[in-house]
């Protein structure tokens, strides 16, 4: 903890927390994310009515996708329920299955999503931790489709990404922020969006609570204590 004169009153910083702007304008690009990008950008020009999104945890893949469904109008669909209400979803227009492969996947519903999807000229985007040979499909028909759909990665979070987001992130609290400060958090923290998110206001609230600046000591204080209390950055 930073040192505080005696008796000097902490300001209690309201929850009045700015949400992050995410649009595409706003999105920070990189070499781990690129290709992912390119994709959003490229549609409705796409190589196939199906099309797989697959990147670590932290990587950026949800947010992606929640930015093409909000160009493309696309509707969101549960993984574990894809029965008729999905496929007249599918007929009408783009369709997304986030989570594609976080278990109880509706195995015979996507088959028939996928099929909905290409009749109807439509596009369905599905996102993922991992590549669709990973996720342990039993019904043969679907692993055929997930074969030949074509997969986008997107990597972890580089130096390059981690430091234009953090920046982009206090810039949207109208809170500056010095260049070294902000590569010391991208060598401390995990390589993950969220993780930058949650590091950006526990640093924010804490620079209002000490009425400080963000500095390098303070931001230390503050990952040491993360460390210390959460276990979730690394050394």
């Amino acid at each position: 903890m930073s040192a505080m004169q005696p008796g000097r009153p902490r300001q209690i910083p309201l929850a009045l927390d700015p949400a992050p702007g995410f649009s595409r304008d706003e999105l920070v690009v990189s070499a781990a994310n690129a290709a992912a990008v390119a994709l959003v950008d490229r549609w409705p020009d796409w190589p196939a009515s199906a099309m797989v999104l697959a990147g670590p945890p932290g990587s950026g893949k949800s947010h992606l996708a929640a930015i093409w469904a909000e160009h493309s109008g696309a509707v969101r669909l549960d993984r574990l329920a894809l029965g008729e209400a999905a496929l007249a979803a599918a007929a009408r227009g783009p369709v997304l299955v986030d989570d594609a492969d976080g278990g109880g996947l509706d195995e015979a519903g996507l088959f028939h999503l996928f099929n909905a999807a290409r009749q109807a000229g439509g596009h369905l985007l599905l996102v993922a931790r991992r590549f669709p040979a990973a996720w342990g499909v039993h019904l043969p028909d679907l692993a055929s489709r997930l074969k030949a759909a074509p997969v986008v990665e997107i990597g972890e979070p580089d130096d390059m990404l981690l430091a234009g987001v953090i920046t982009k992130l206090f810039a949207d609290r109208q809170v500056a922020i010095e260049p070294p400060v902000v590569q010391y958090l991208v060598r401390r923290i995990e390589r993950s969006l969220a993780t930058a998110m949650r590091v950006v206001d526990r640093l924010d609230r804490r620079a209002l609570e000490d009425k400080a600046r963000i500095t390098r000591p303070l931001a230390a204080s503050v990952l040491d204590a993360m460390e210390a209390g959460q276990g979730m950055l690394r050394l």
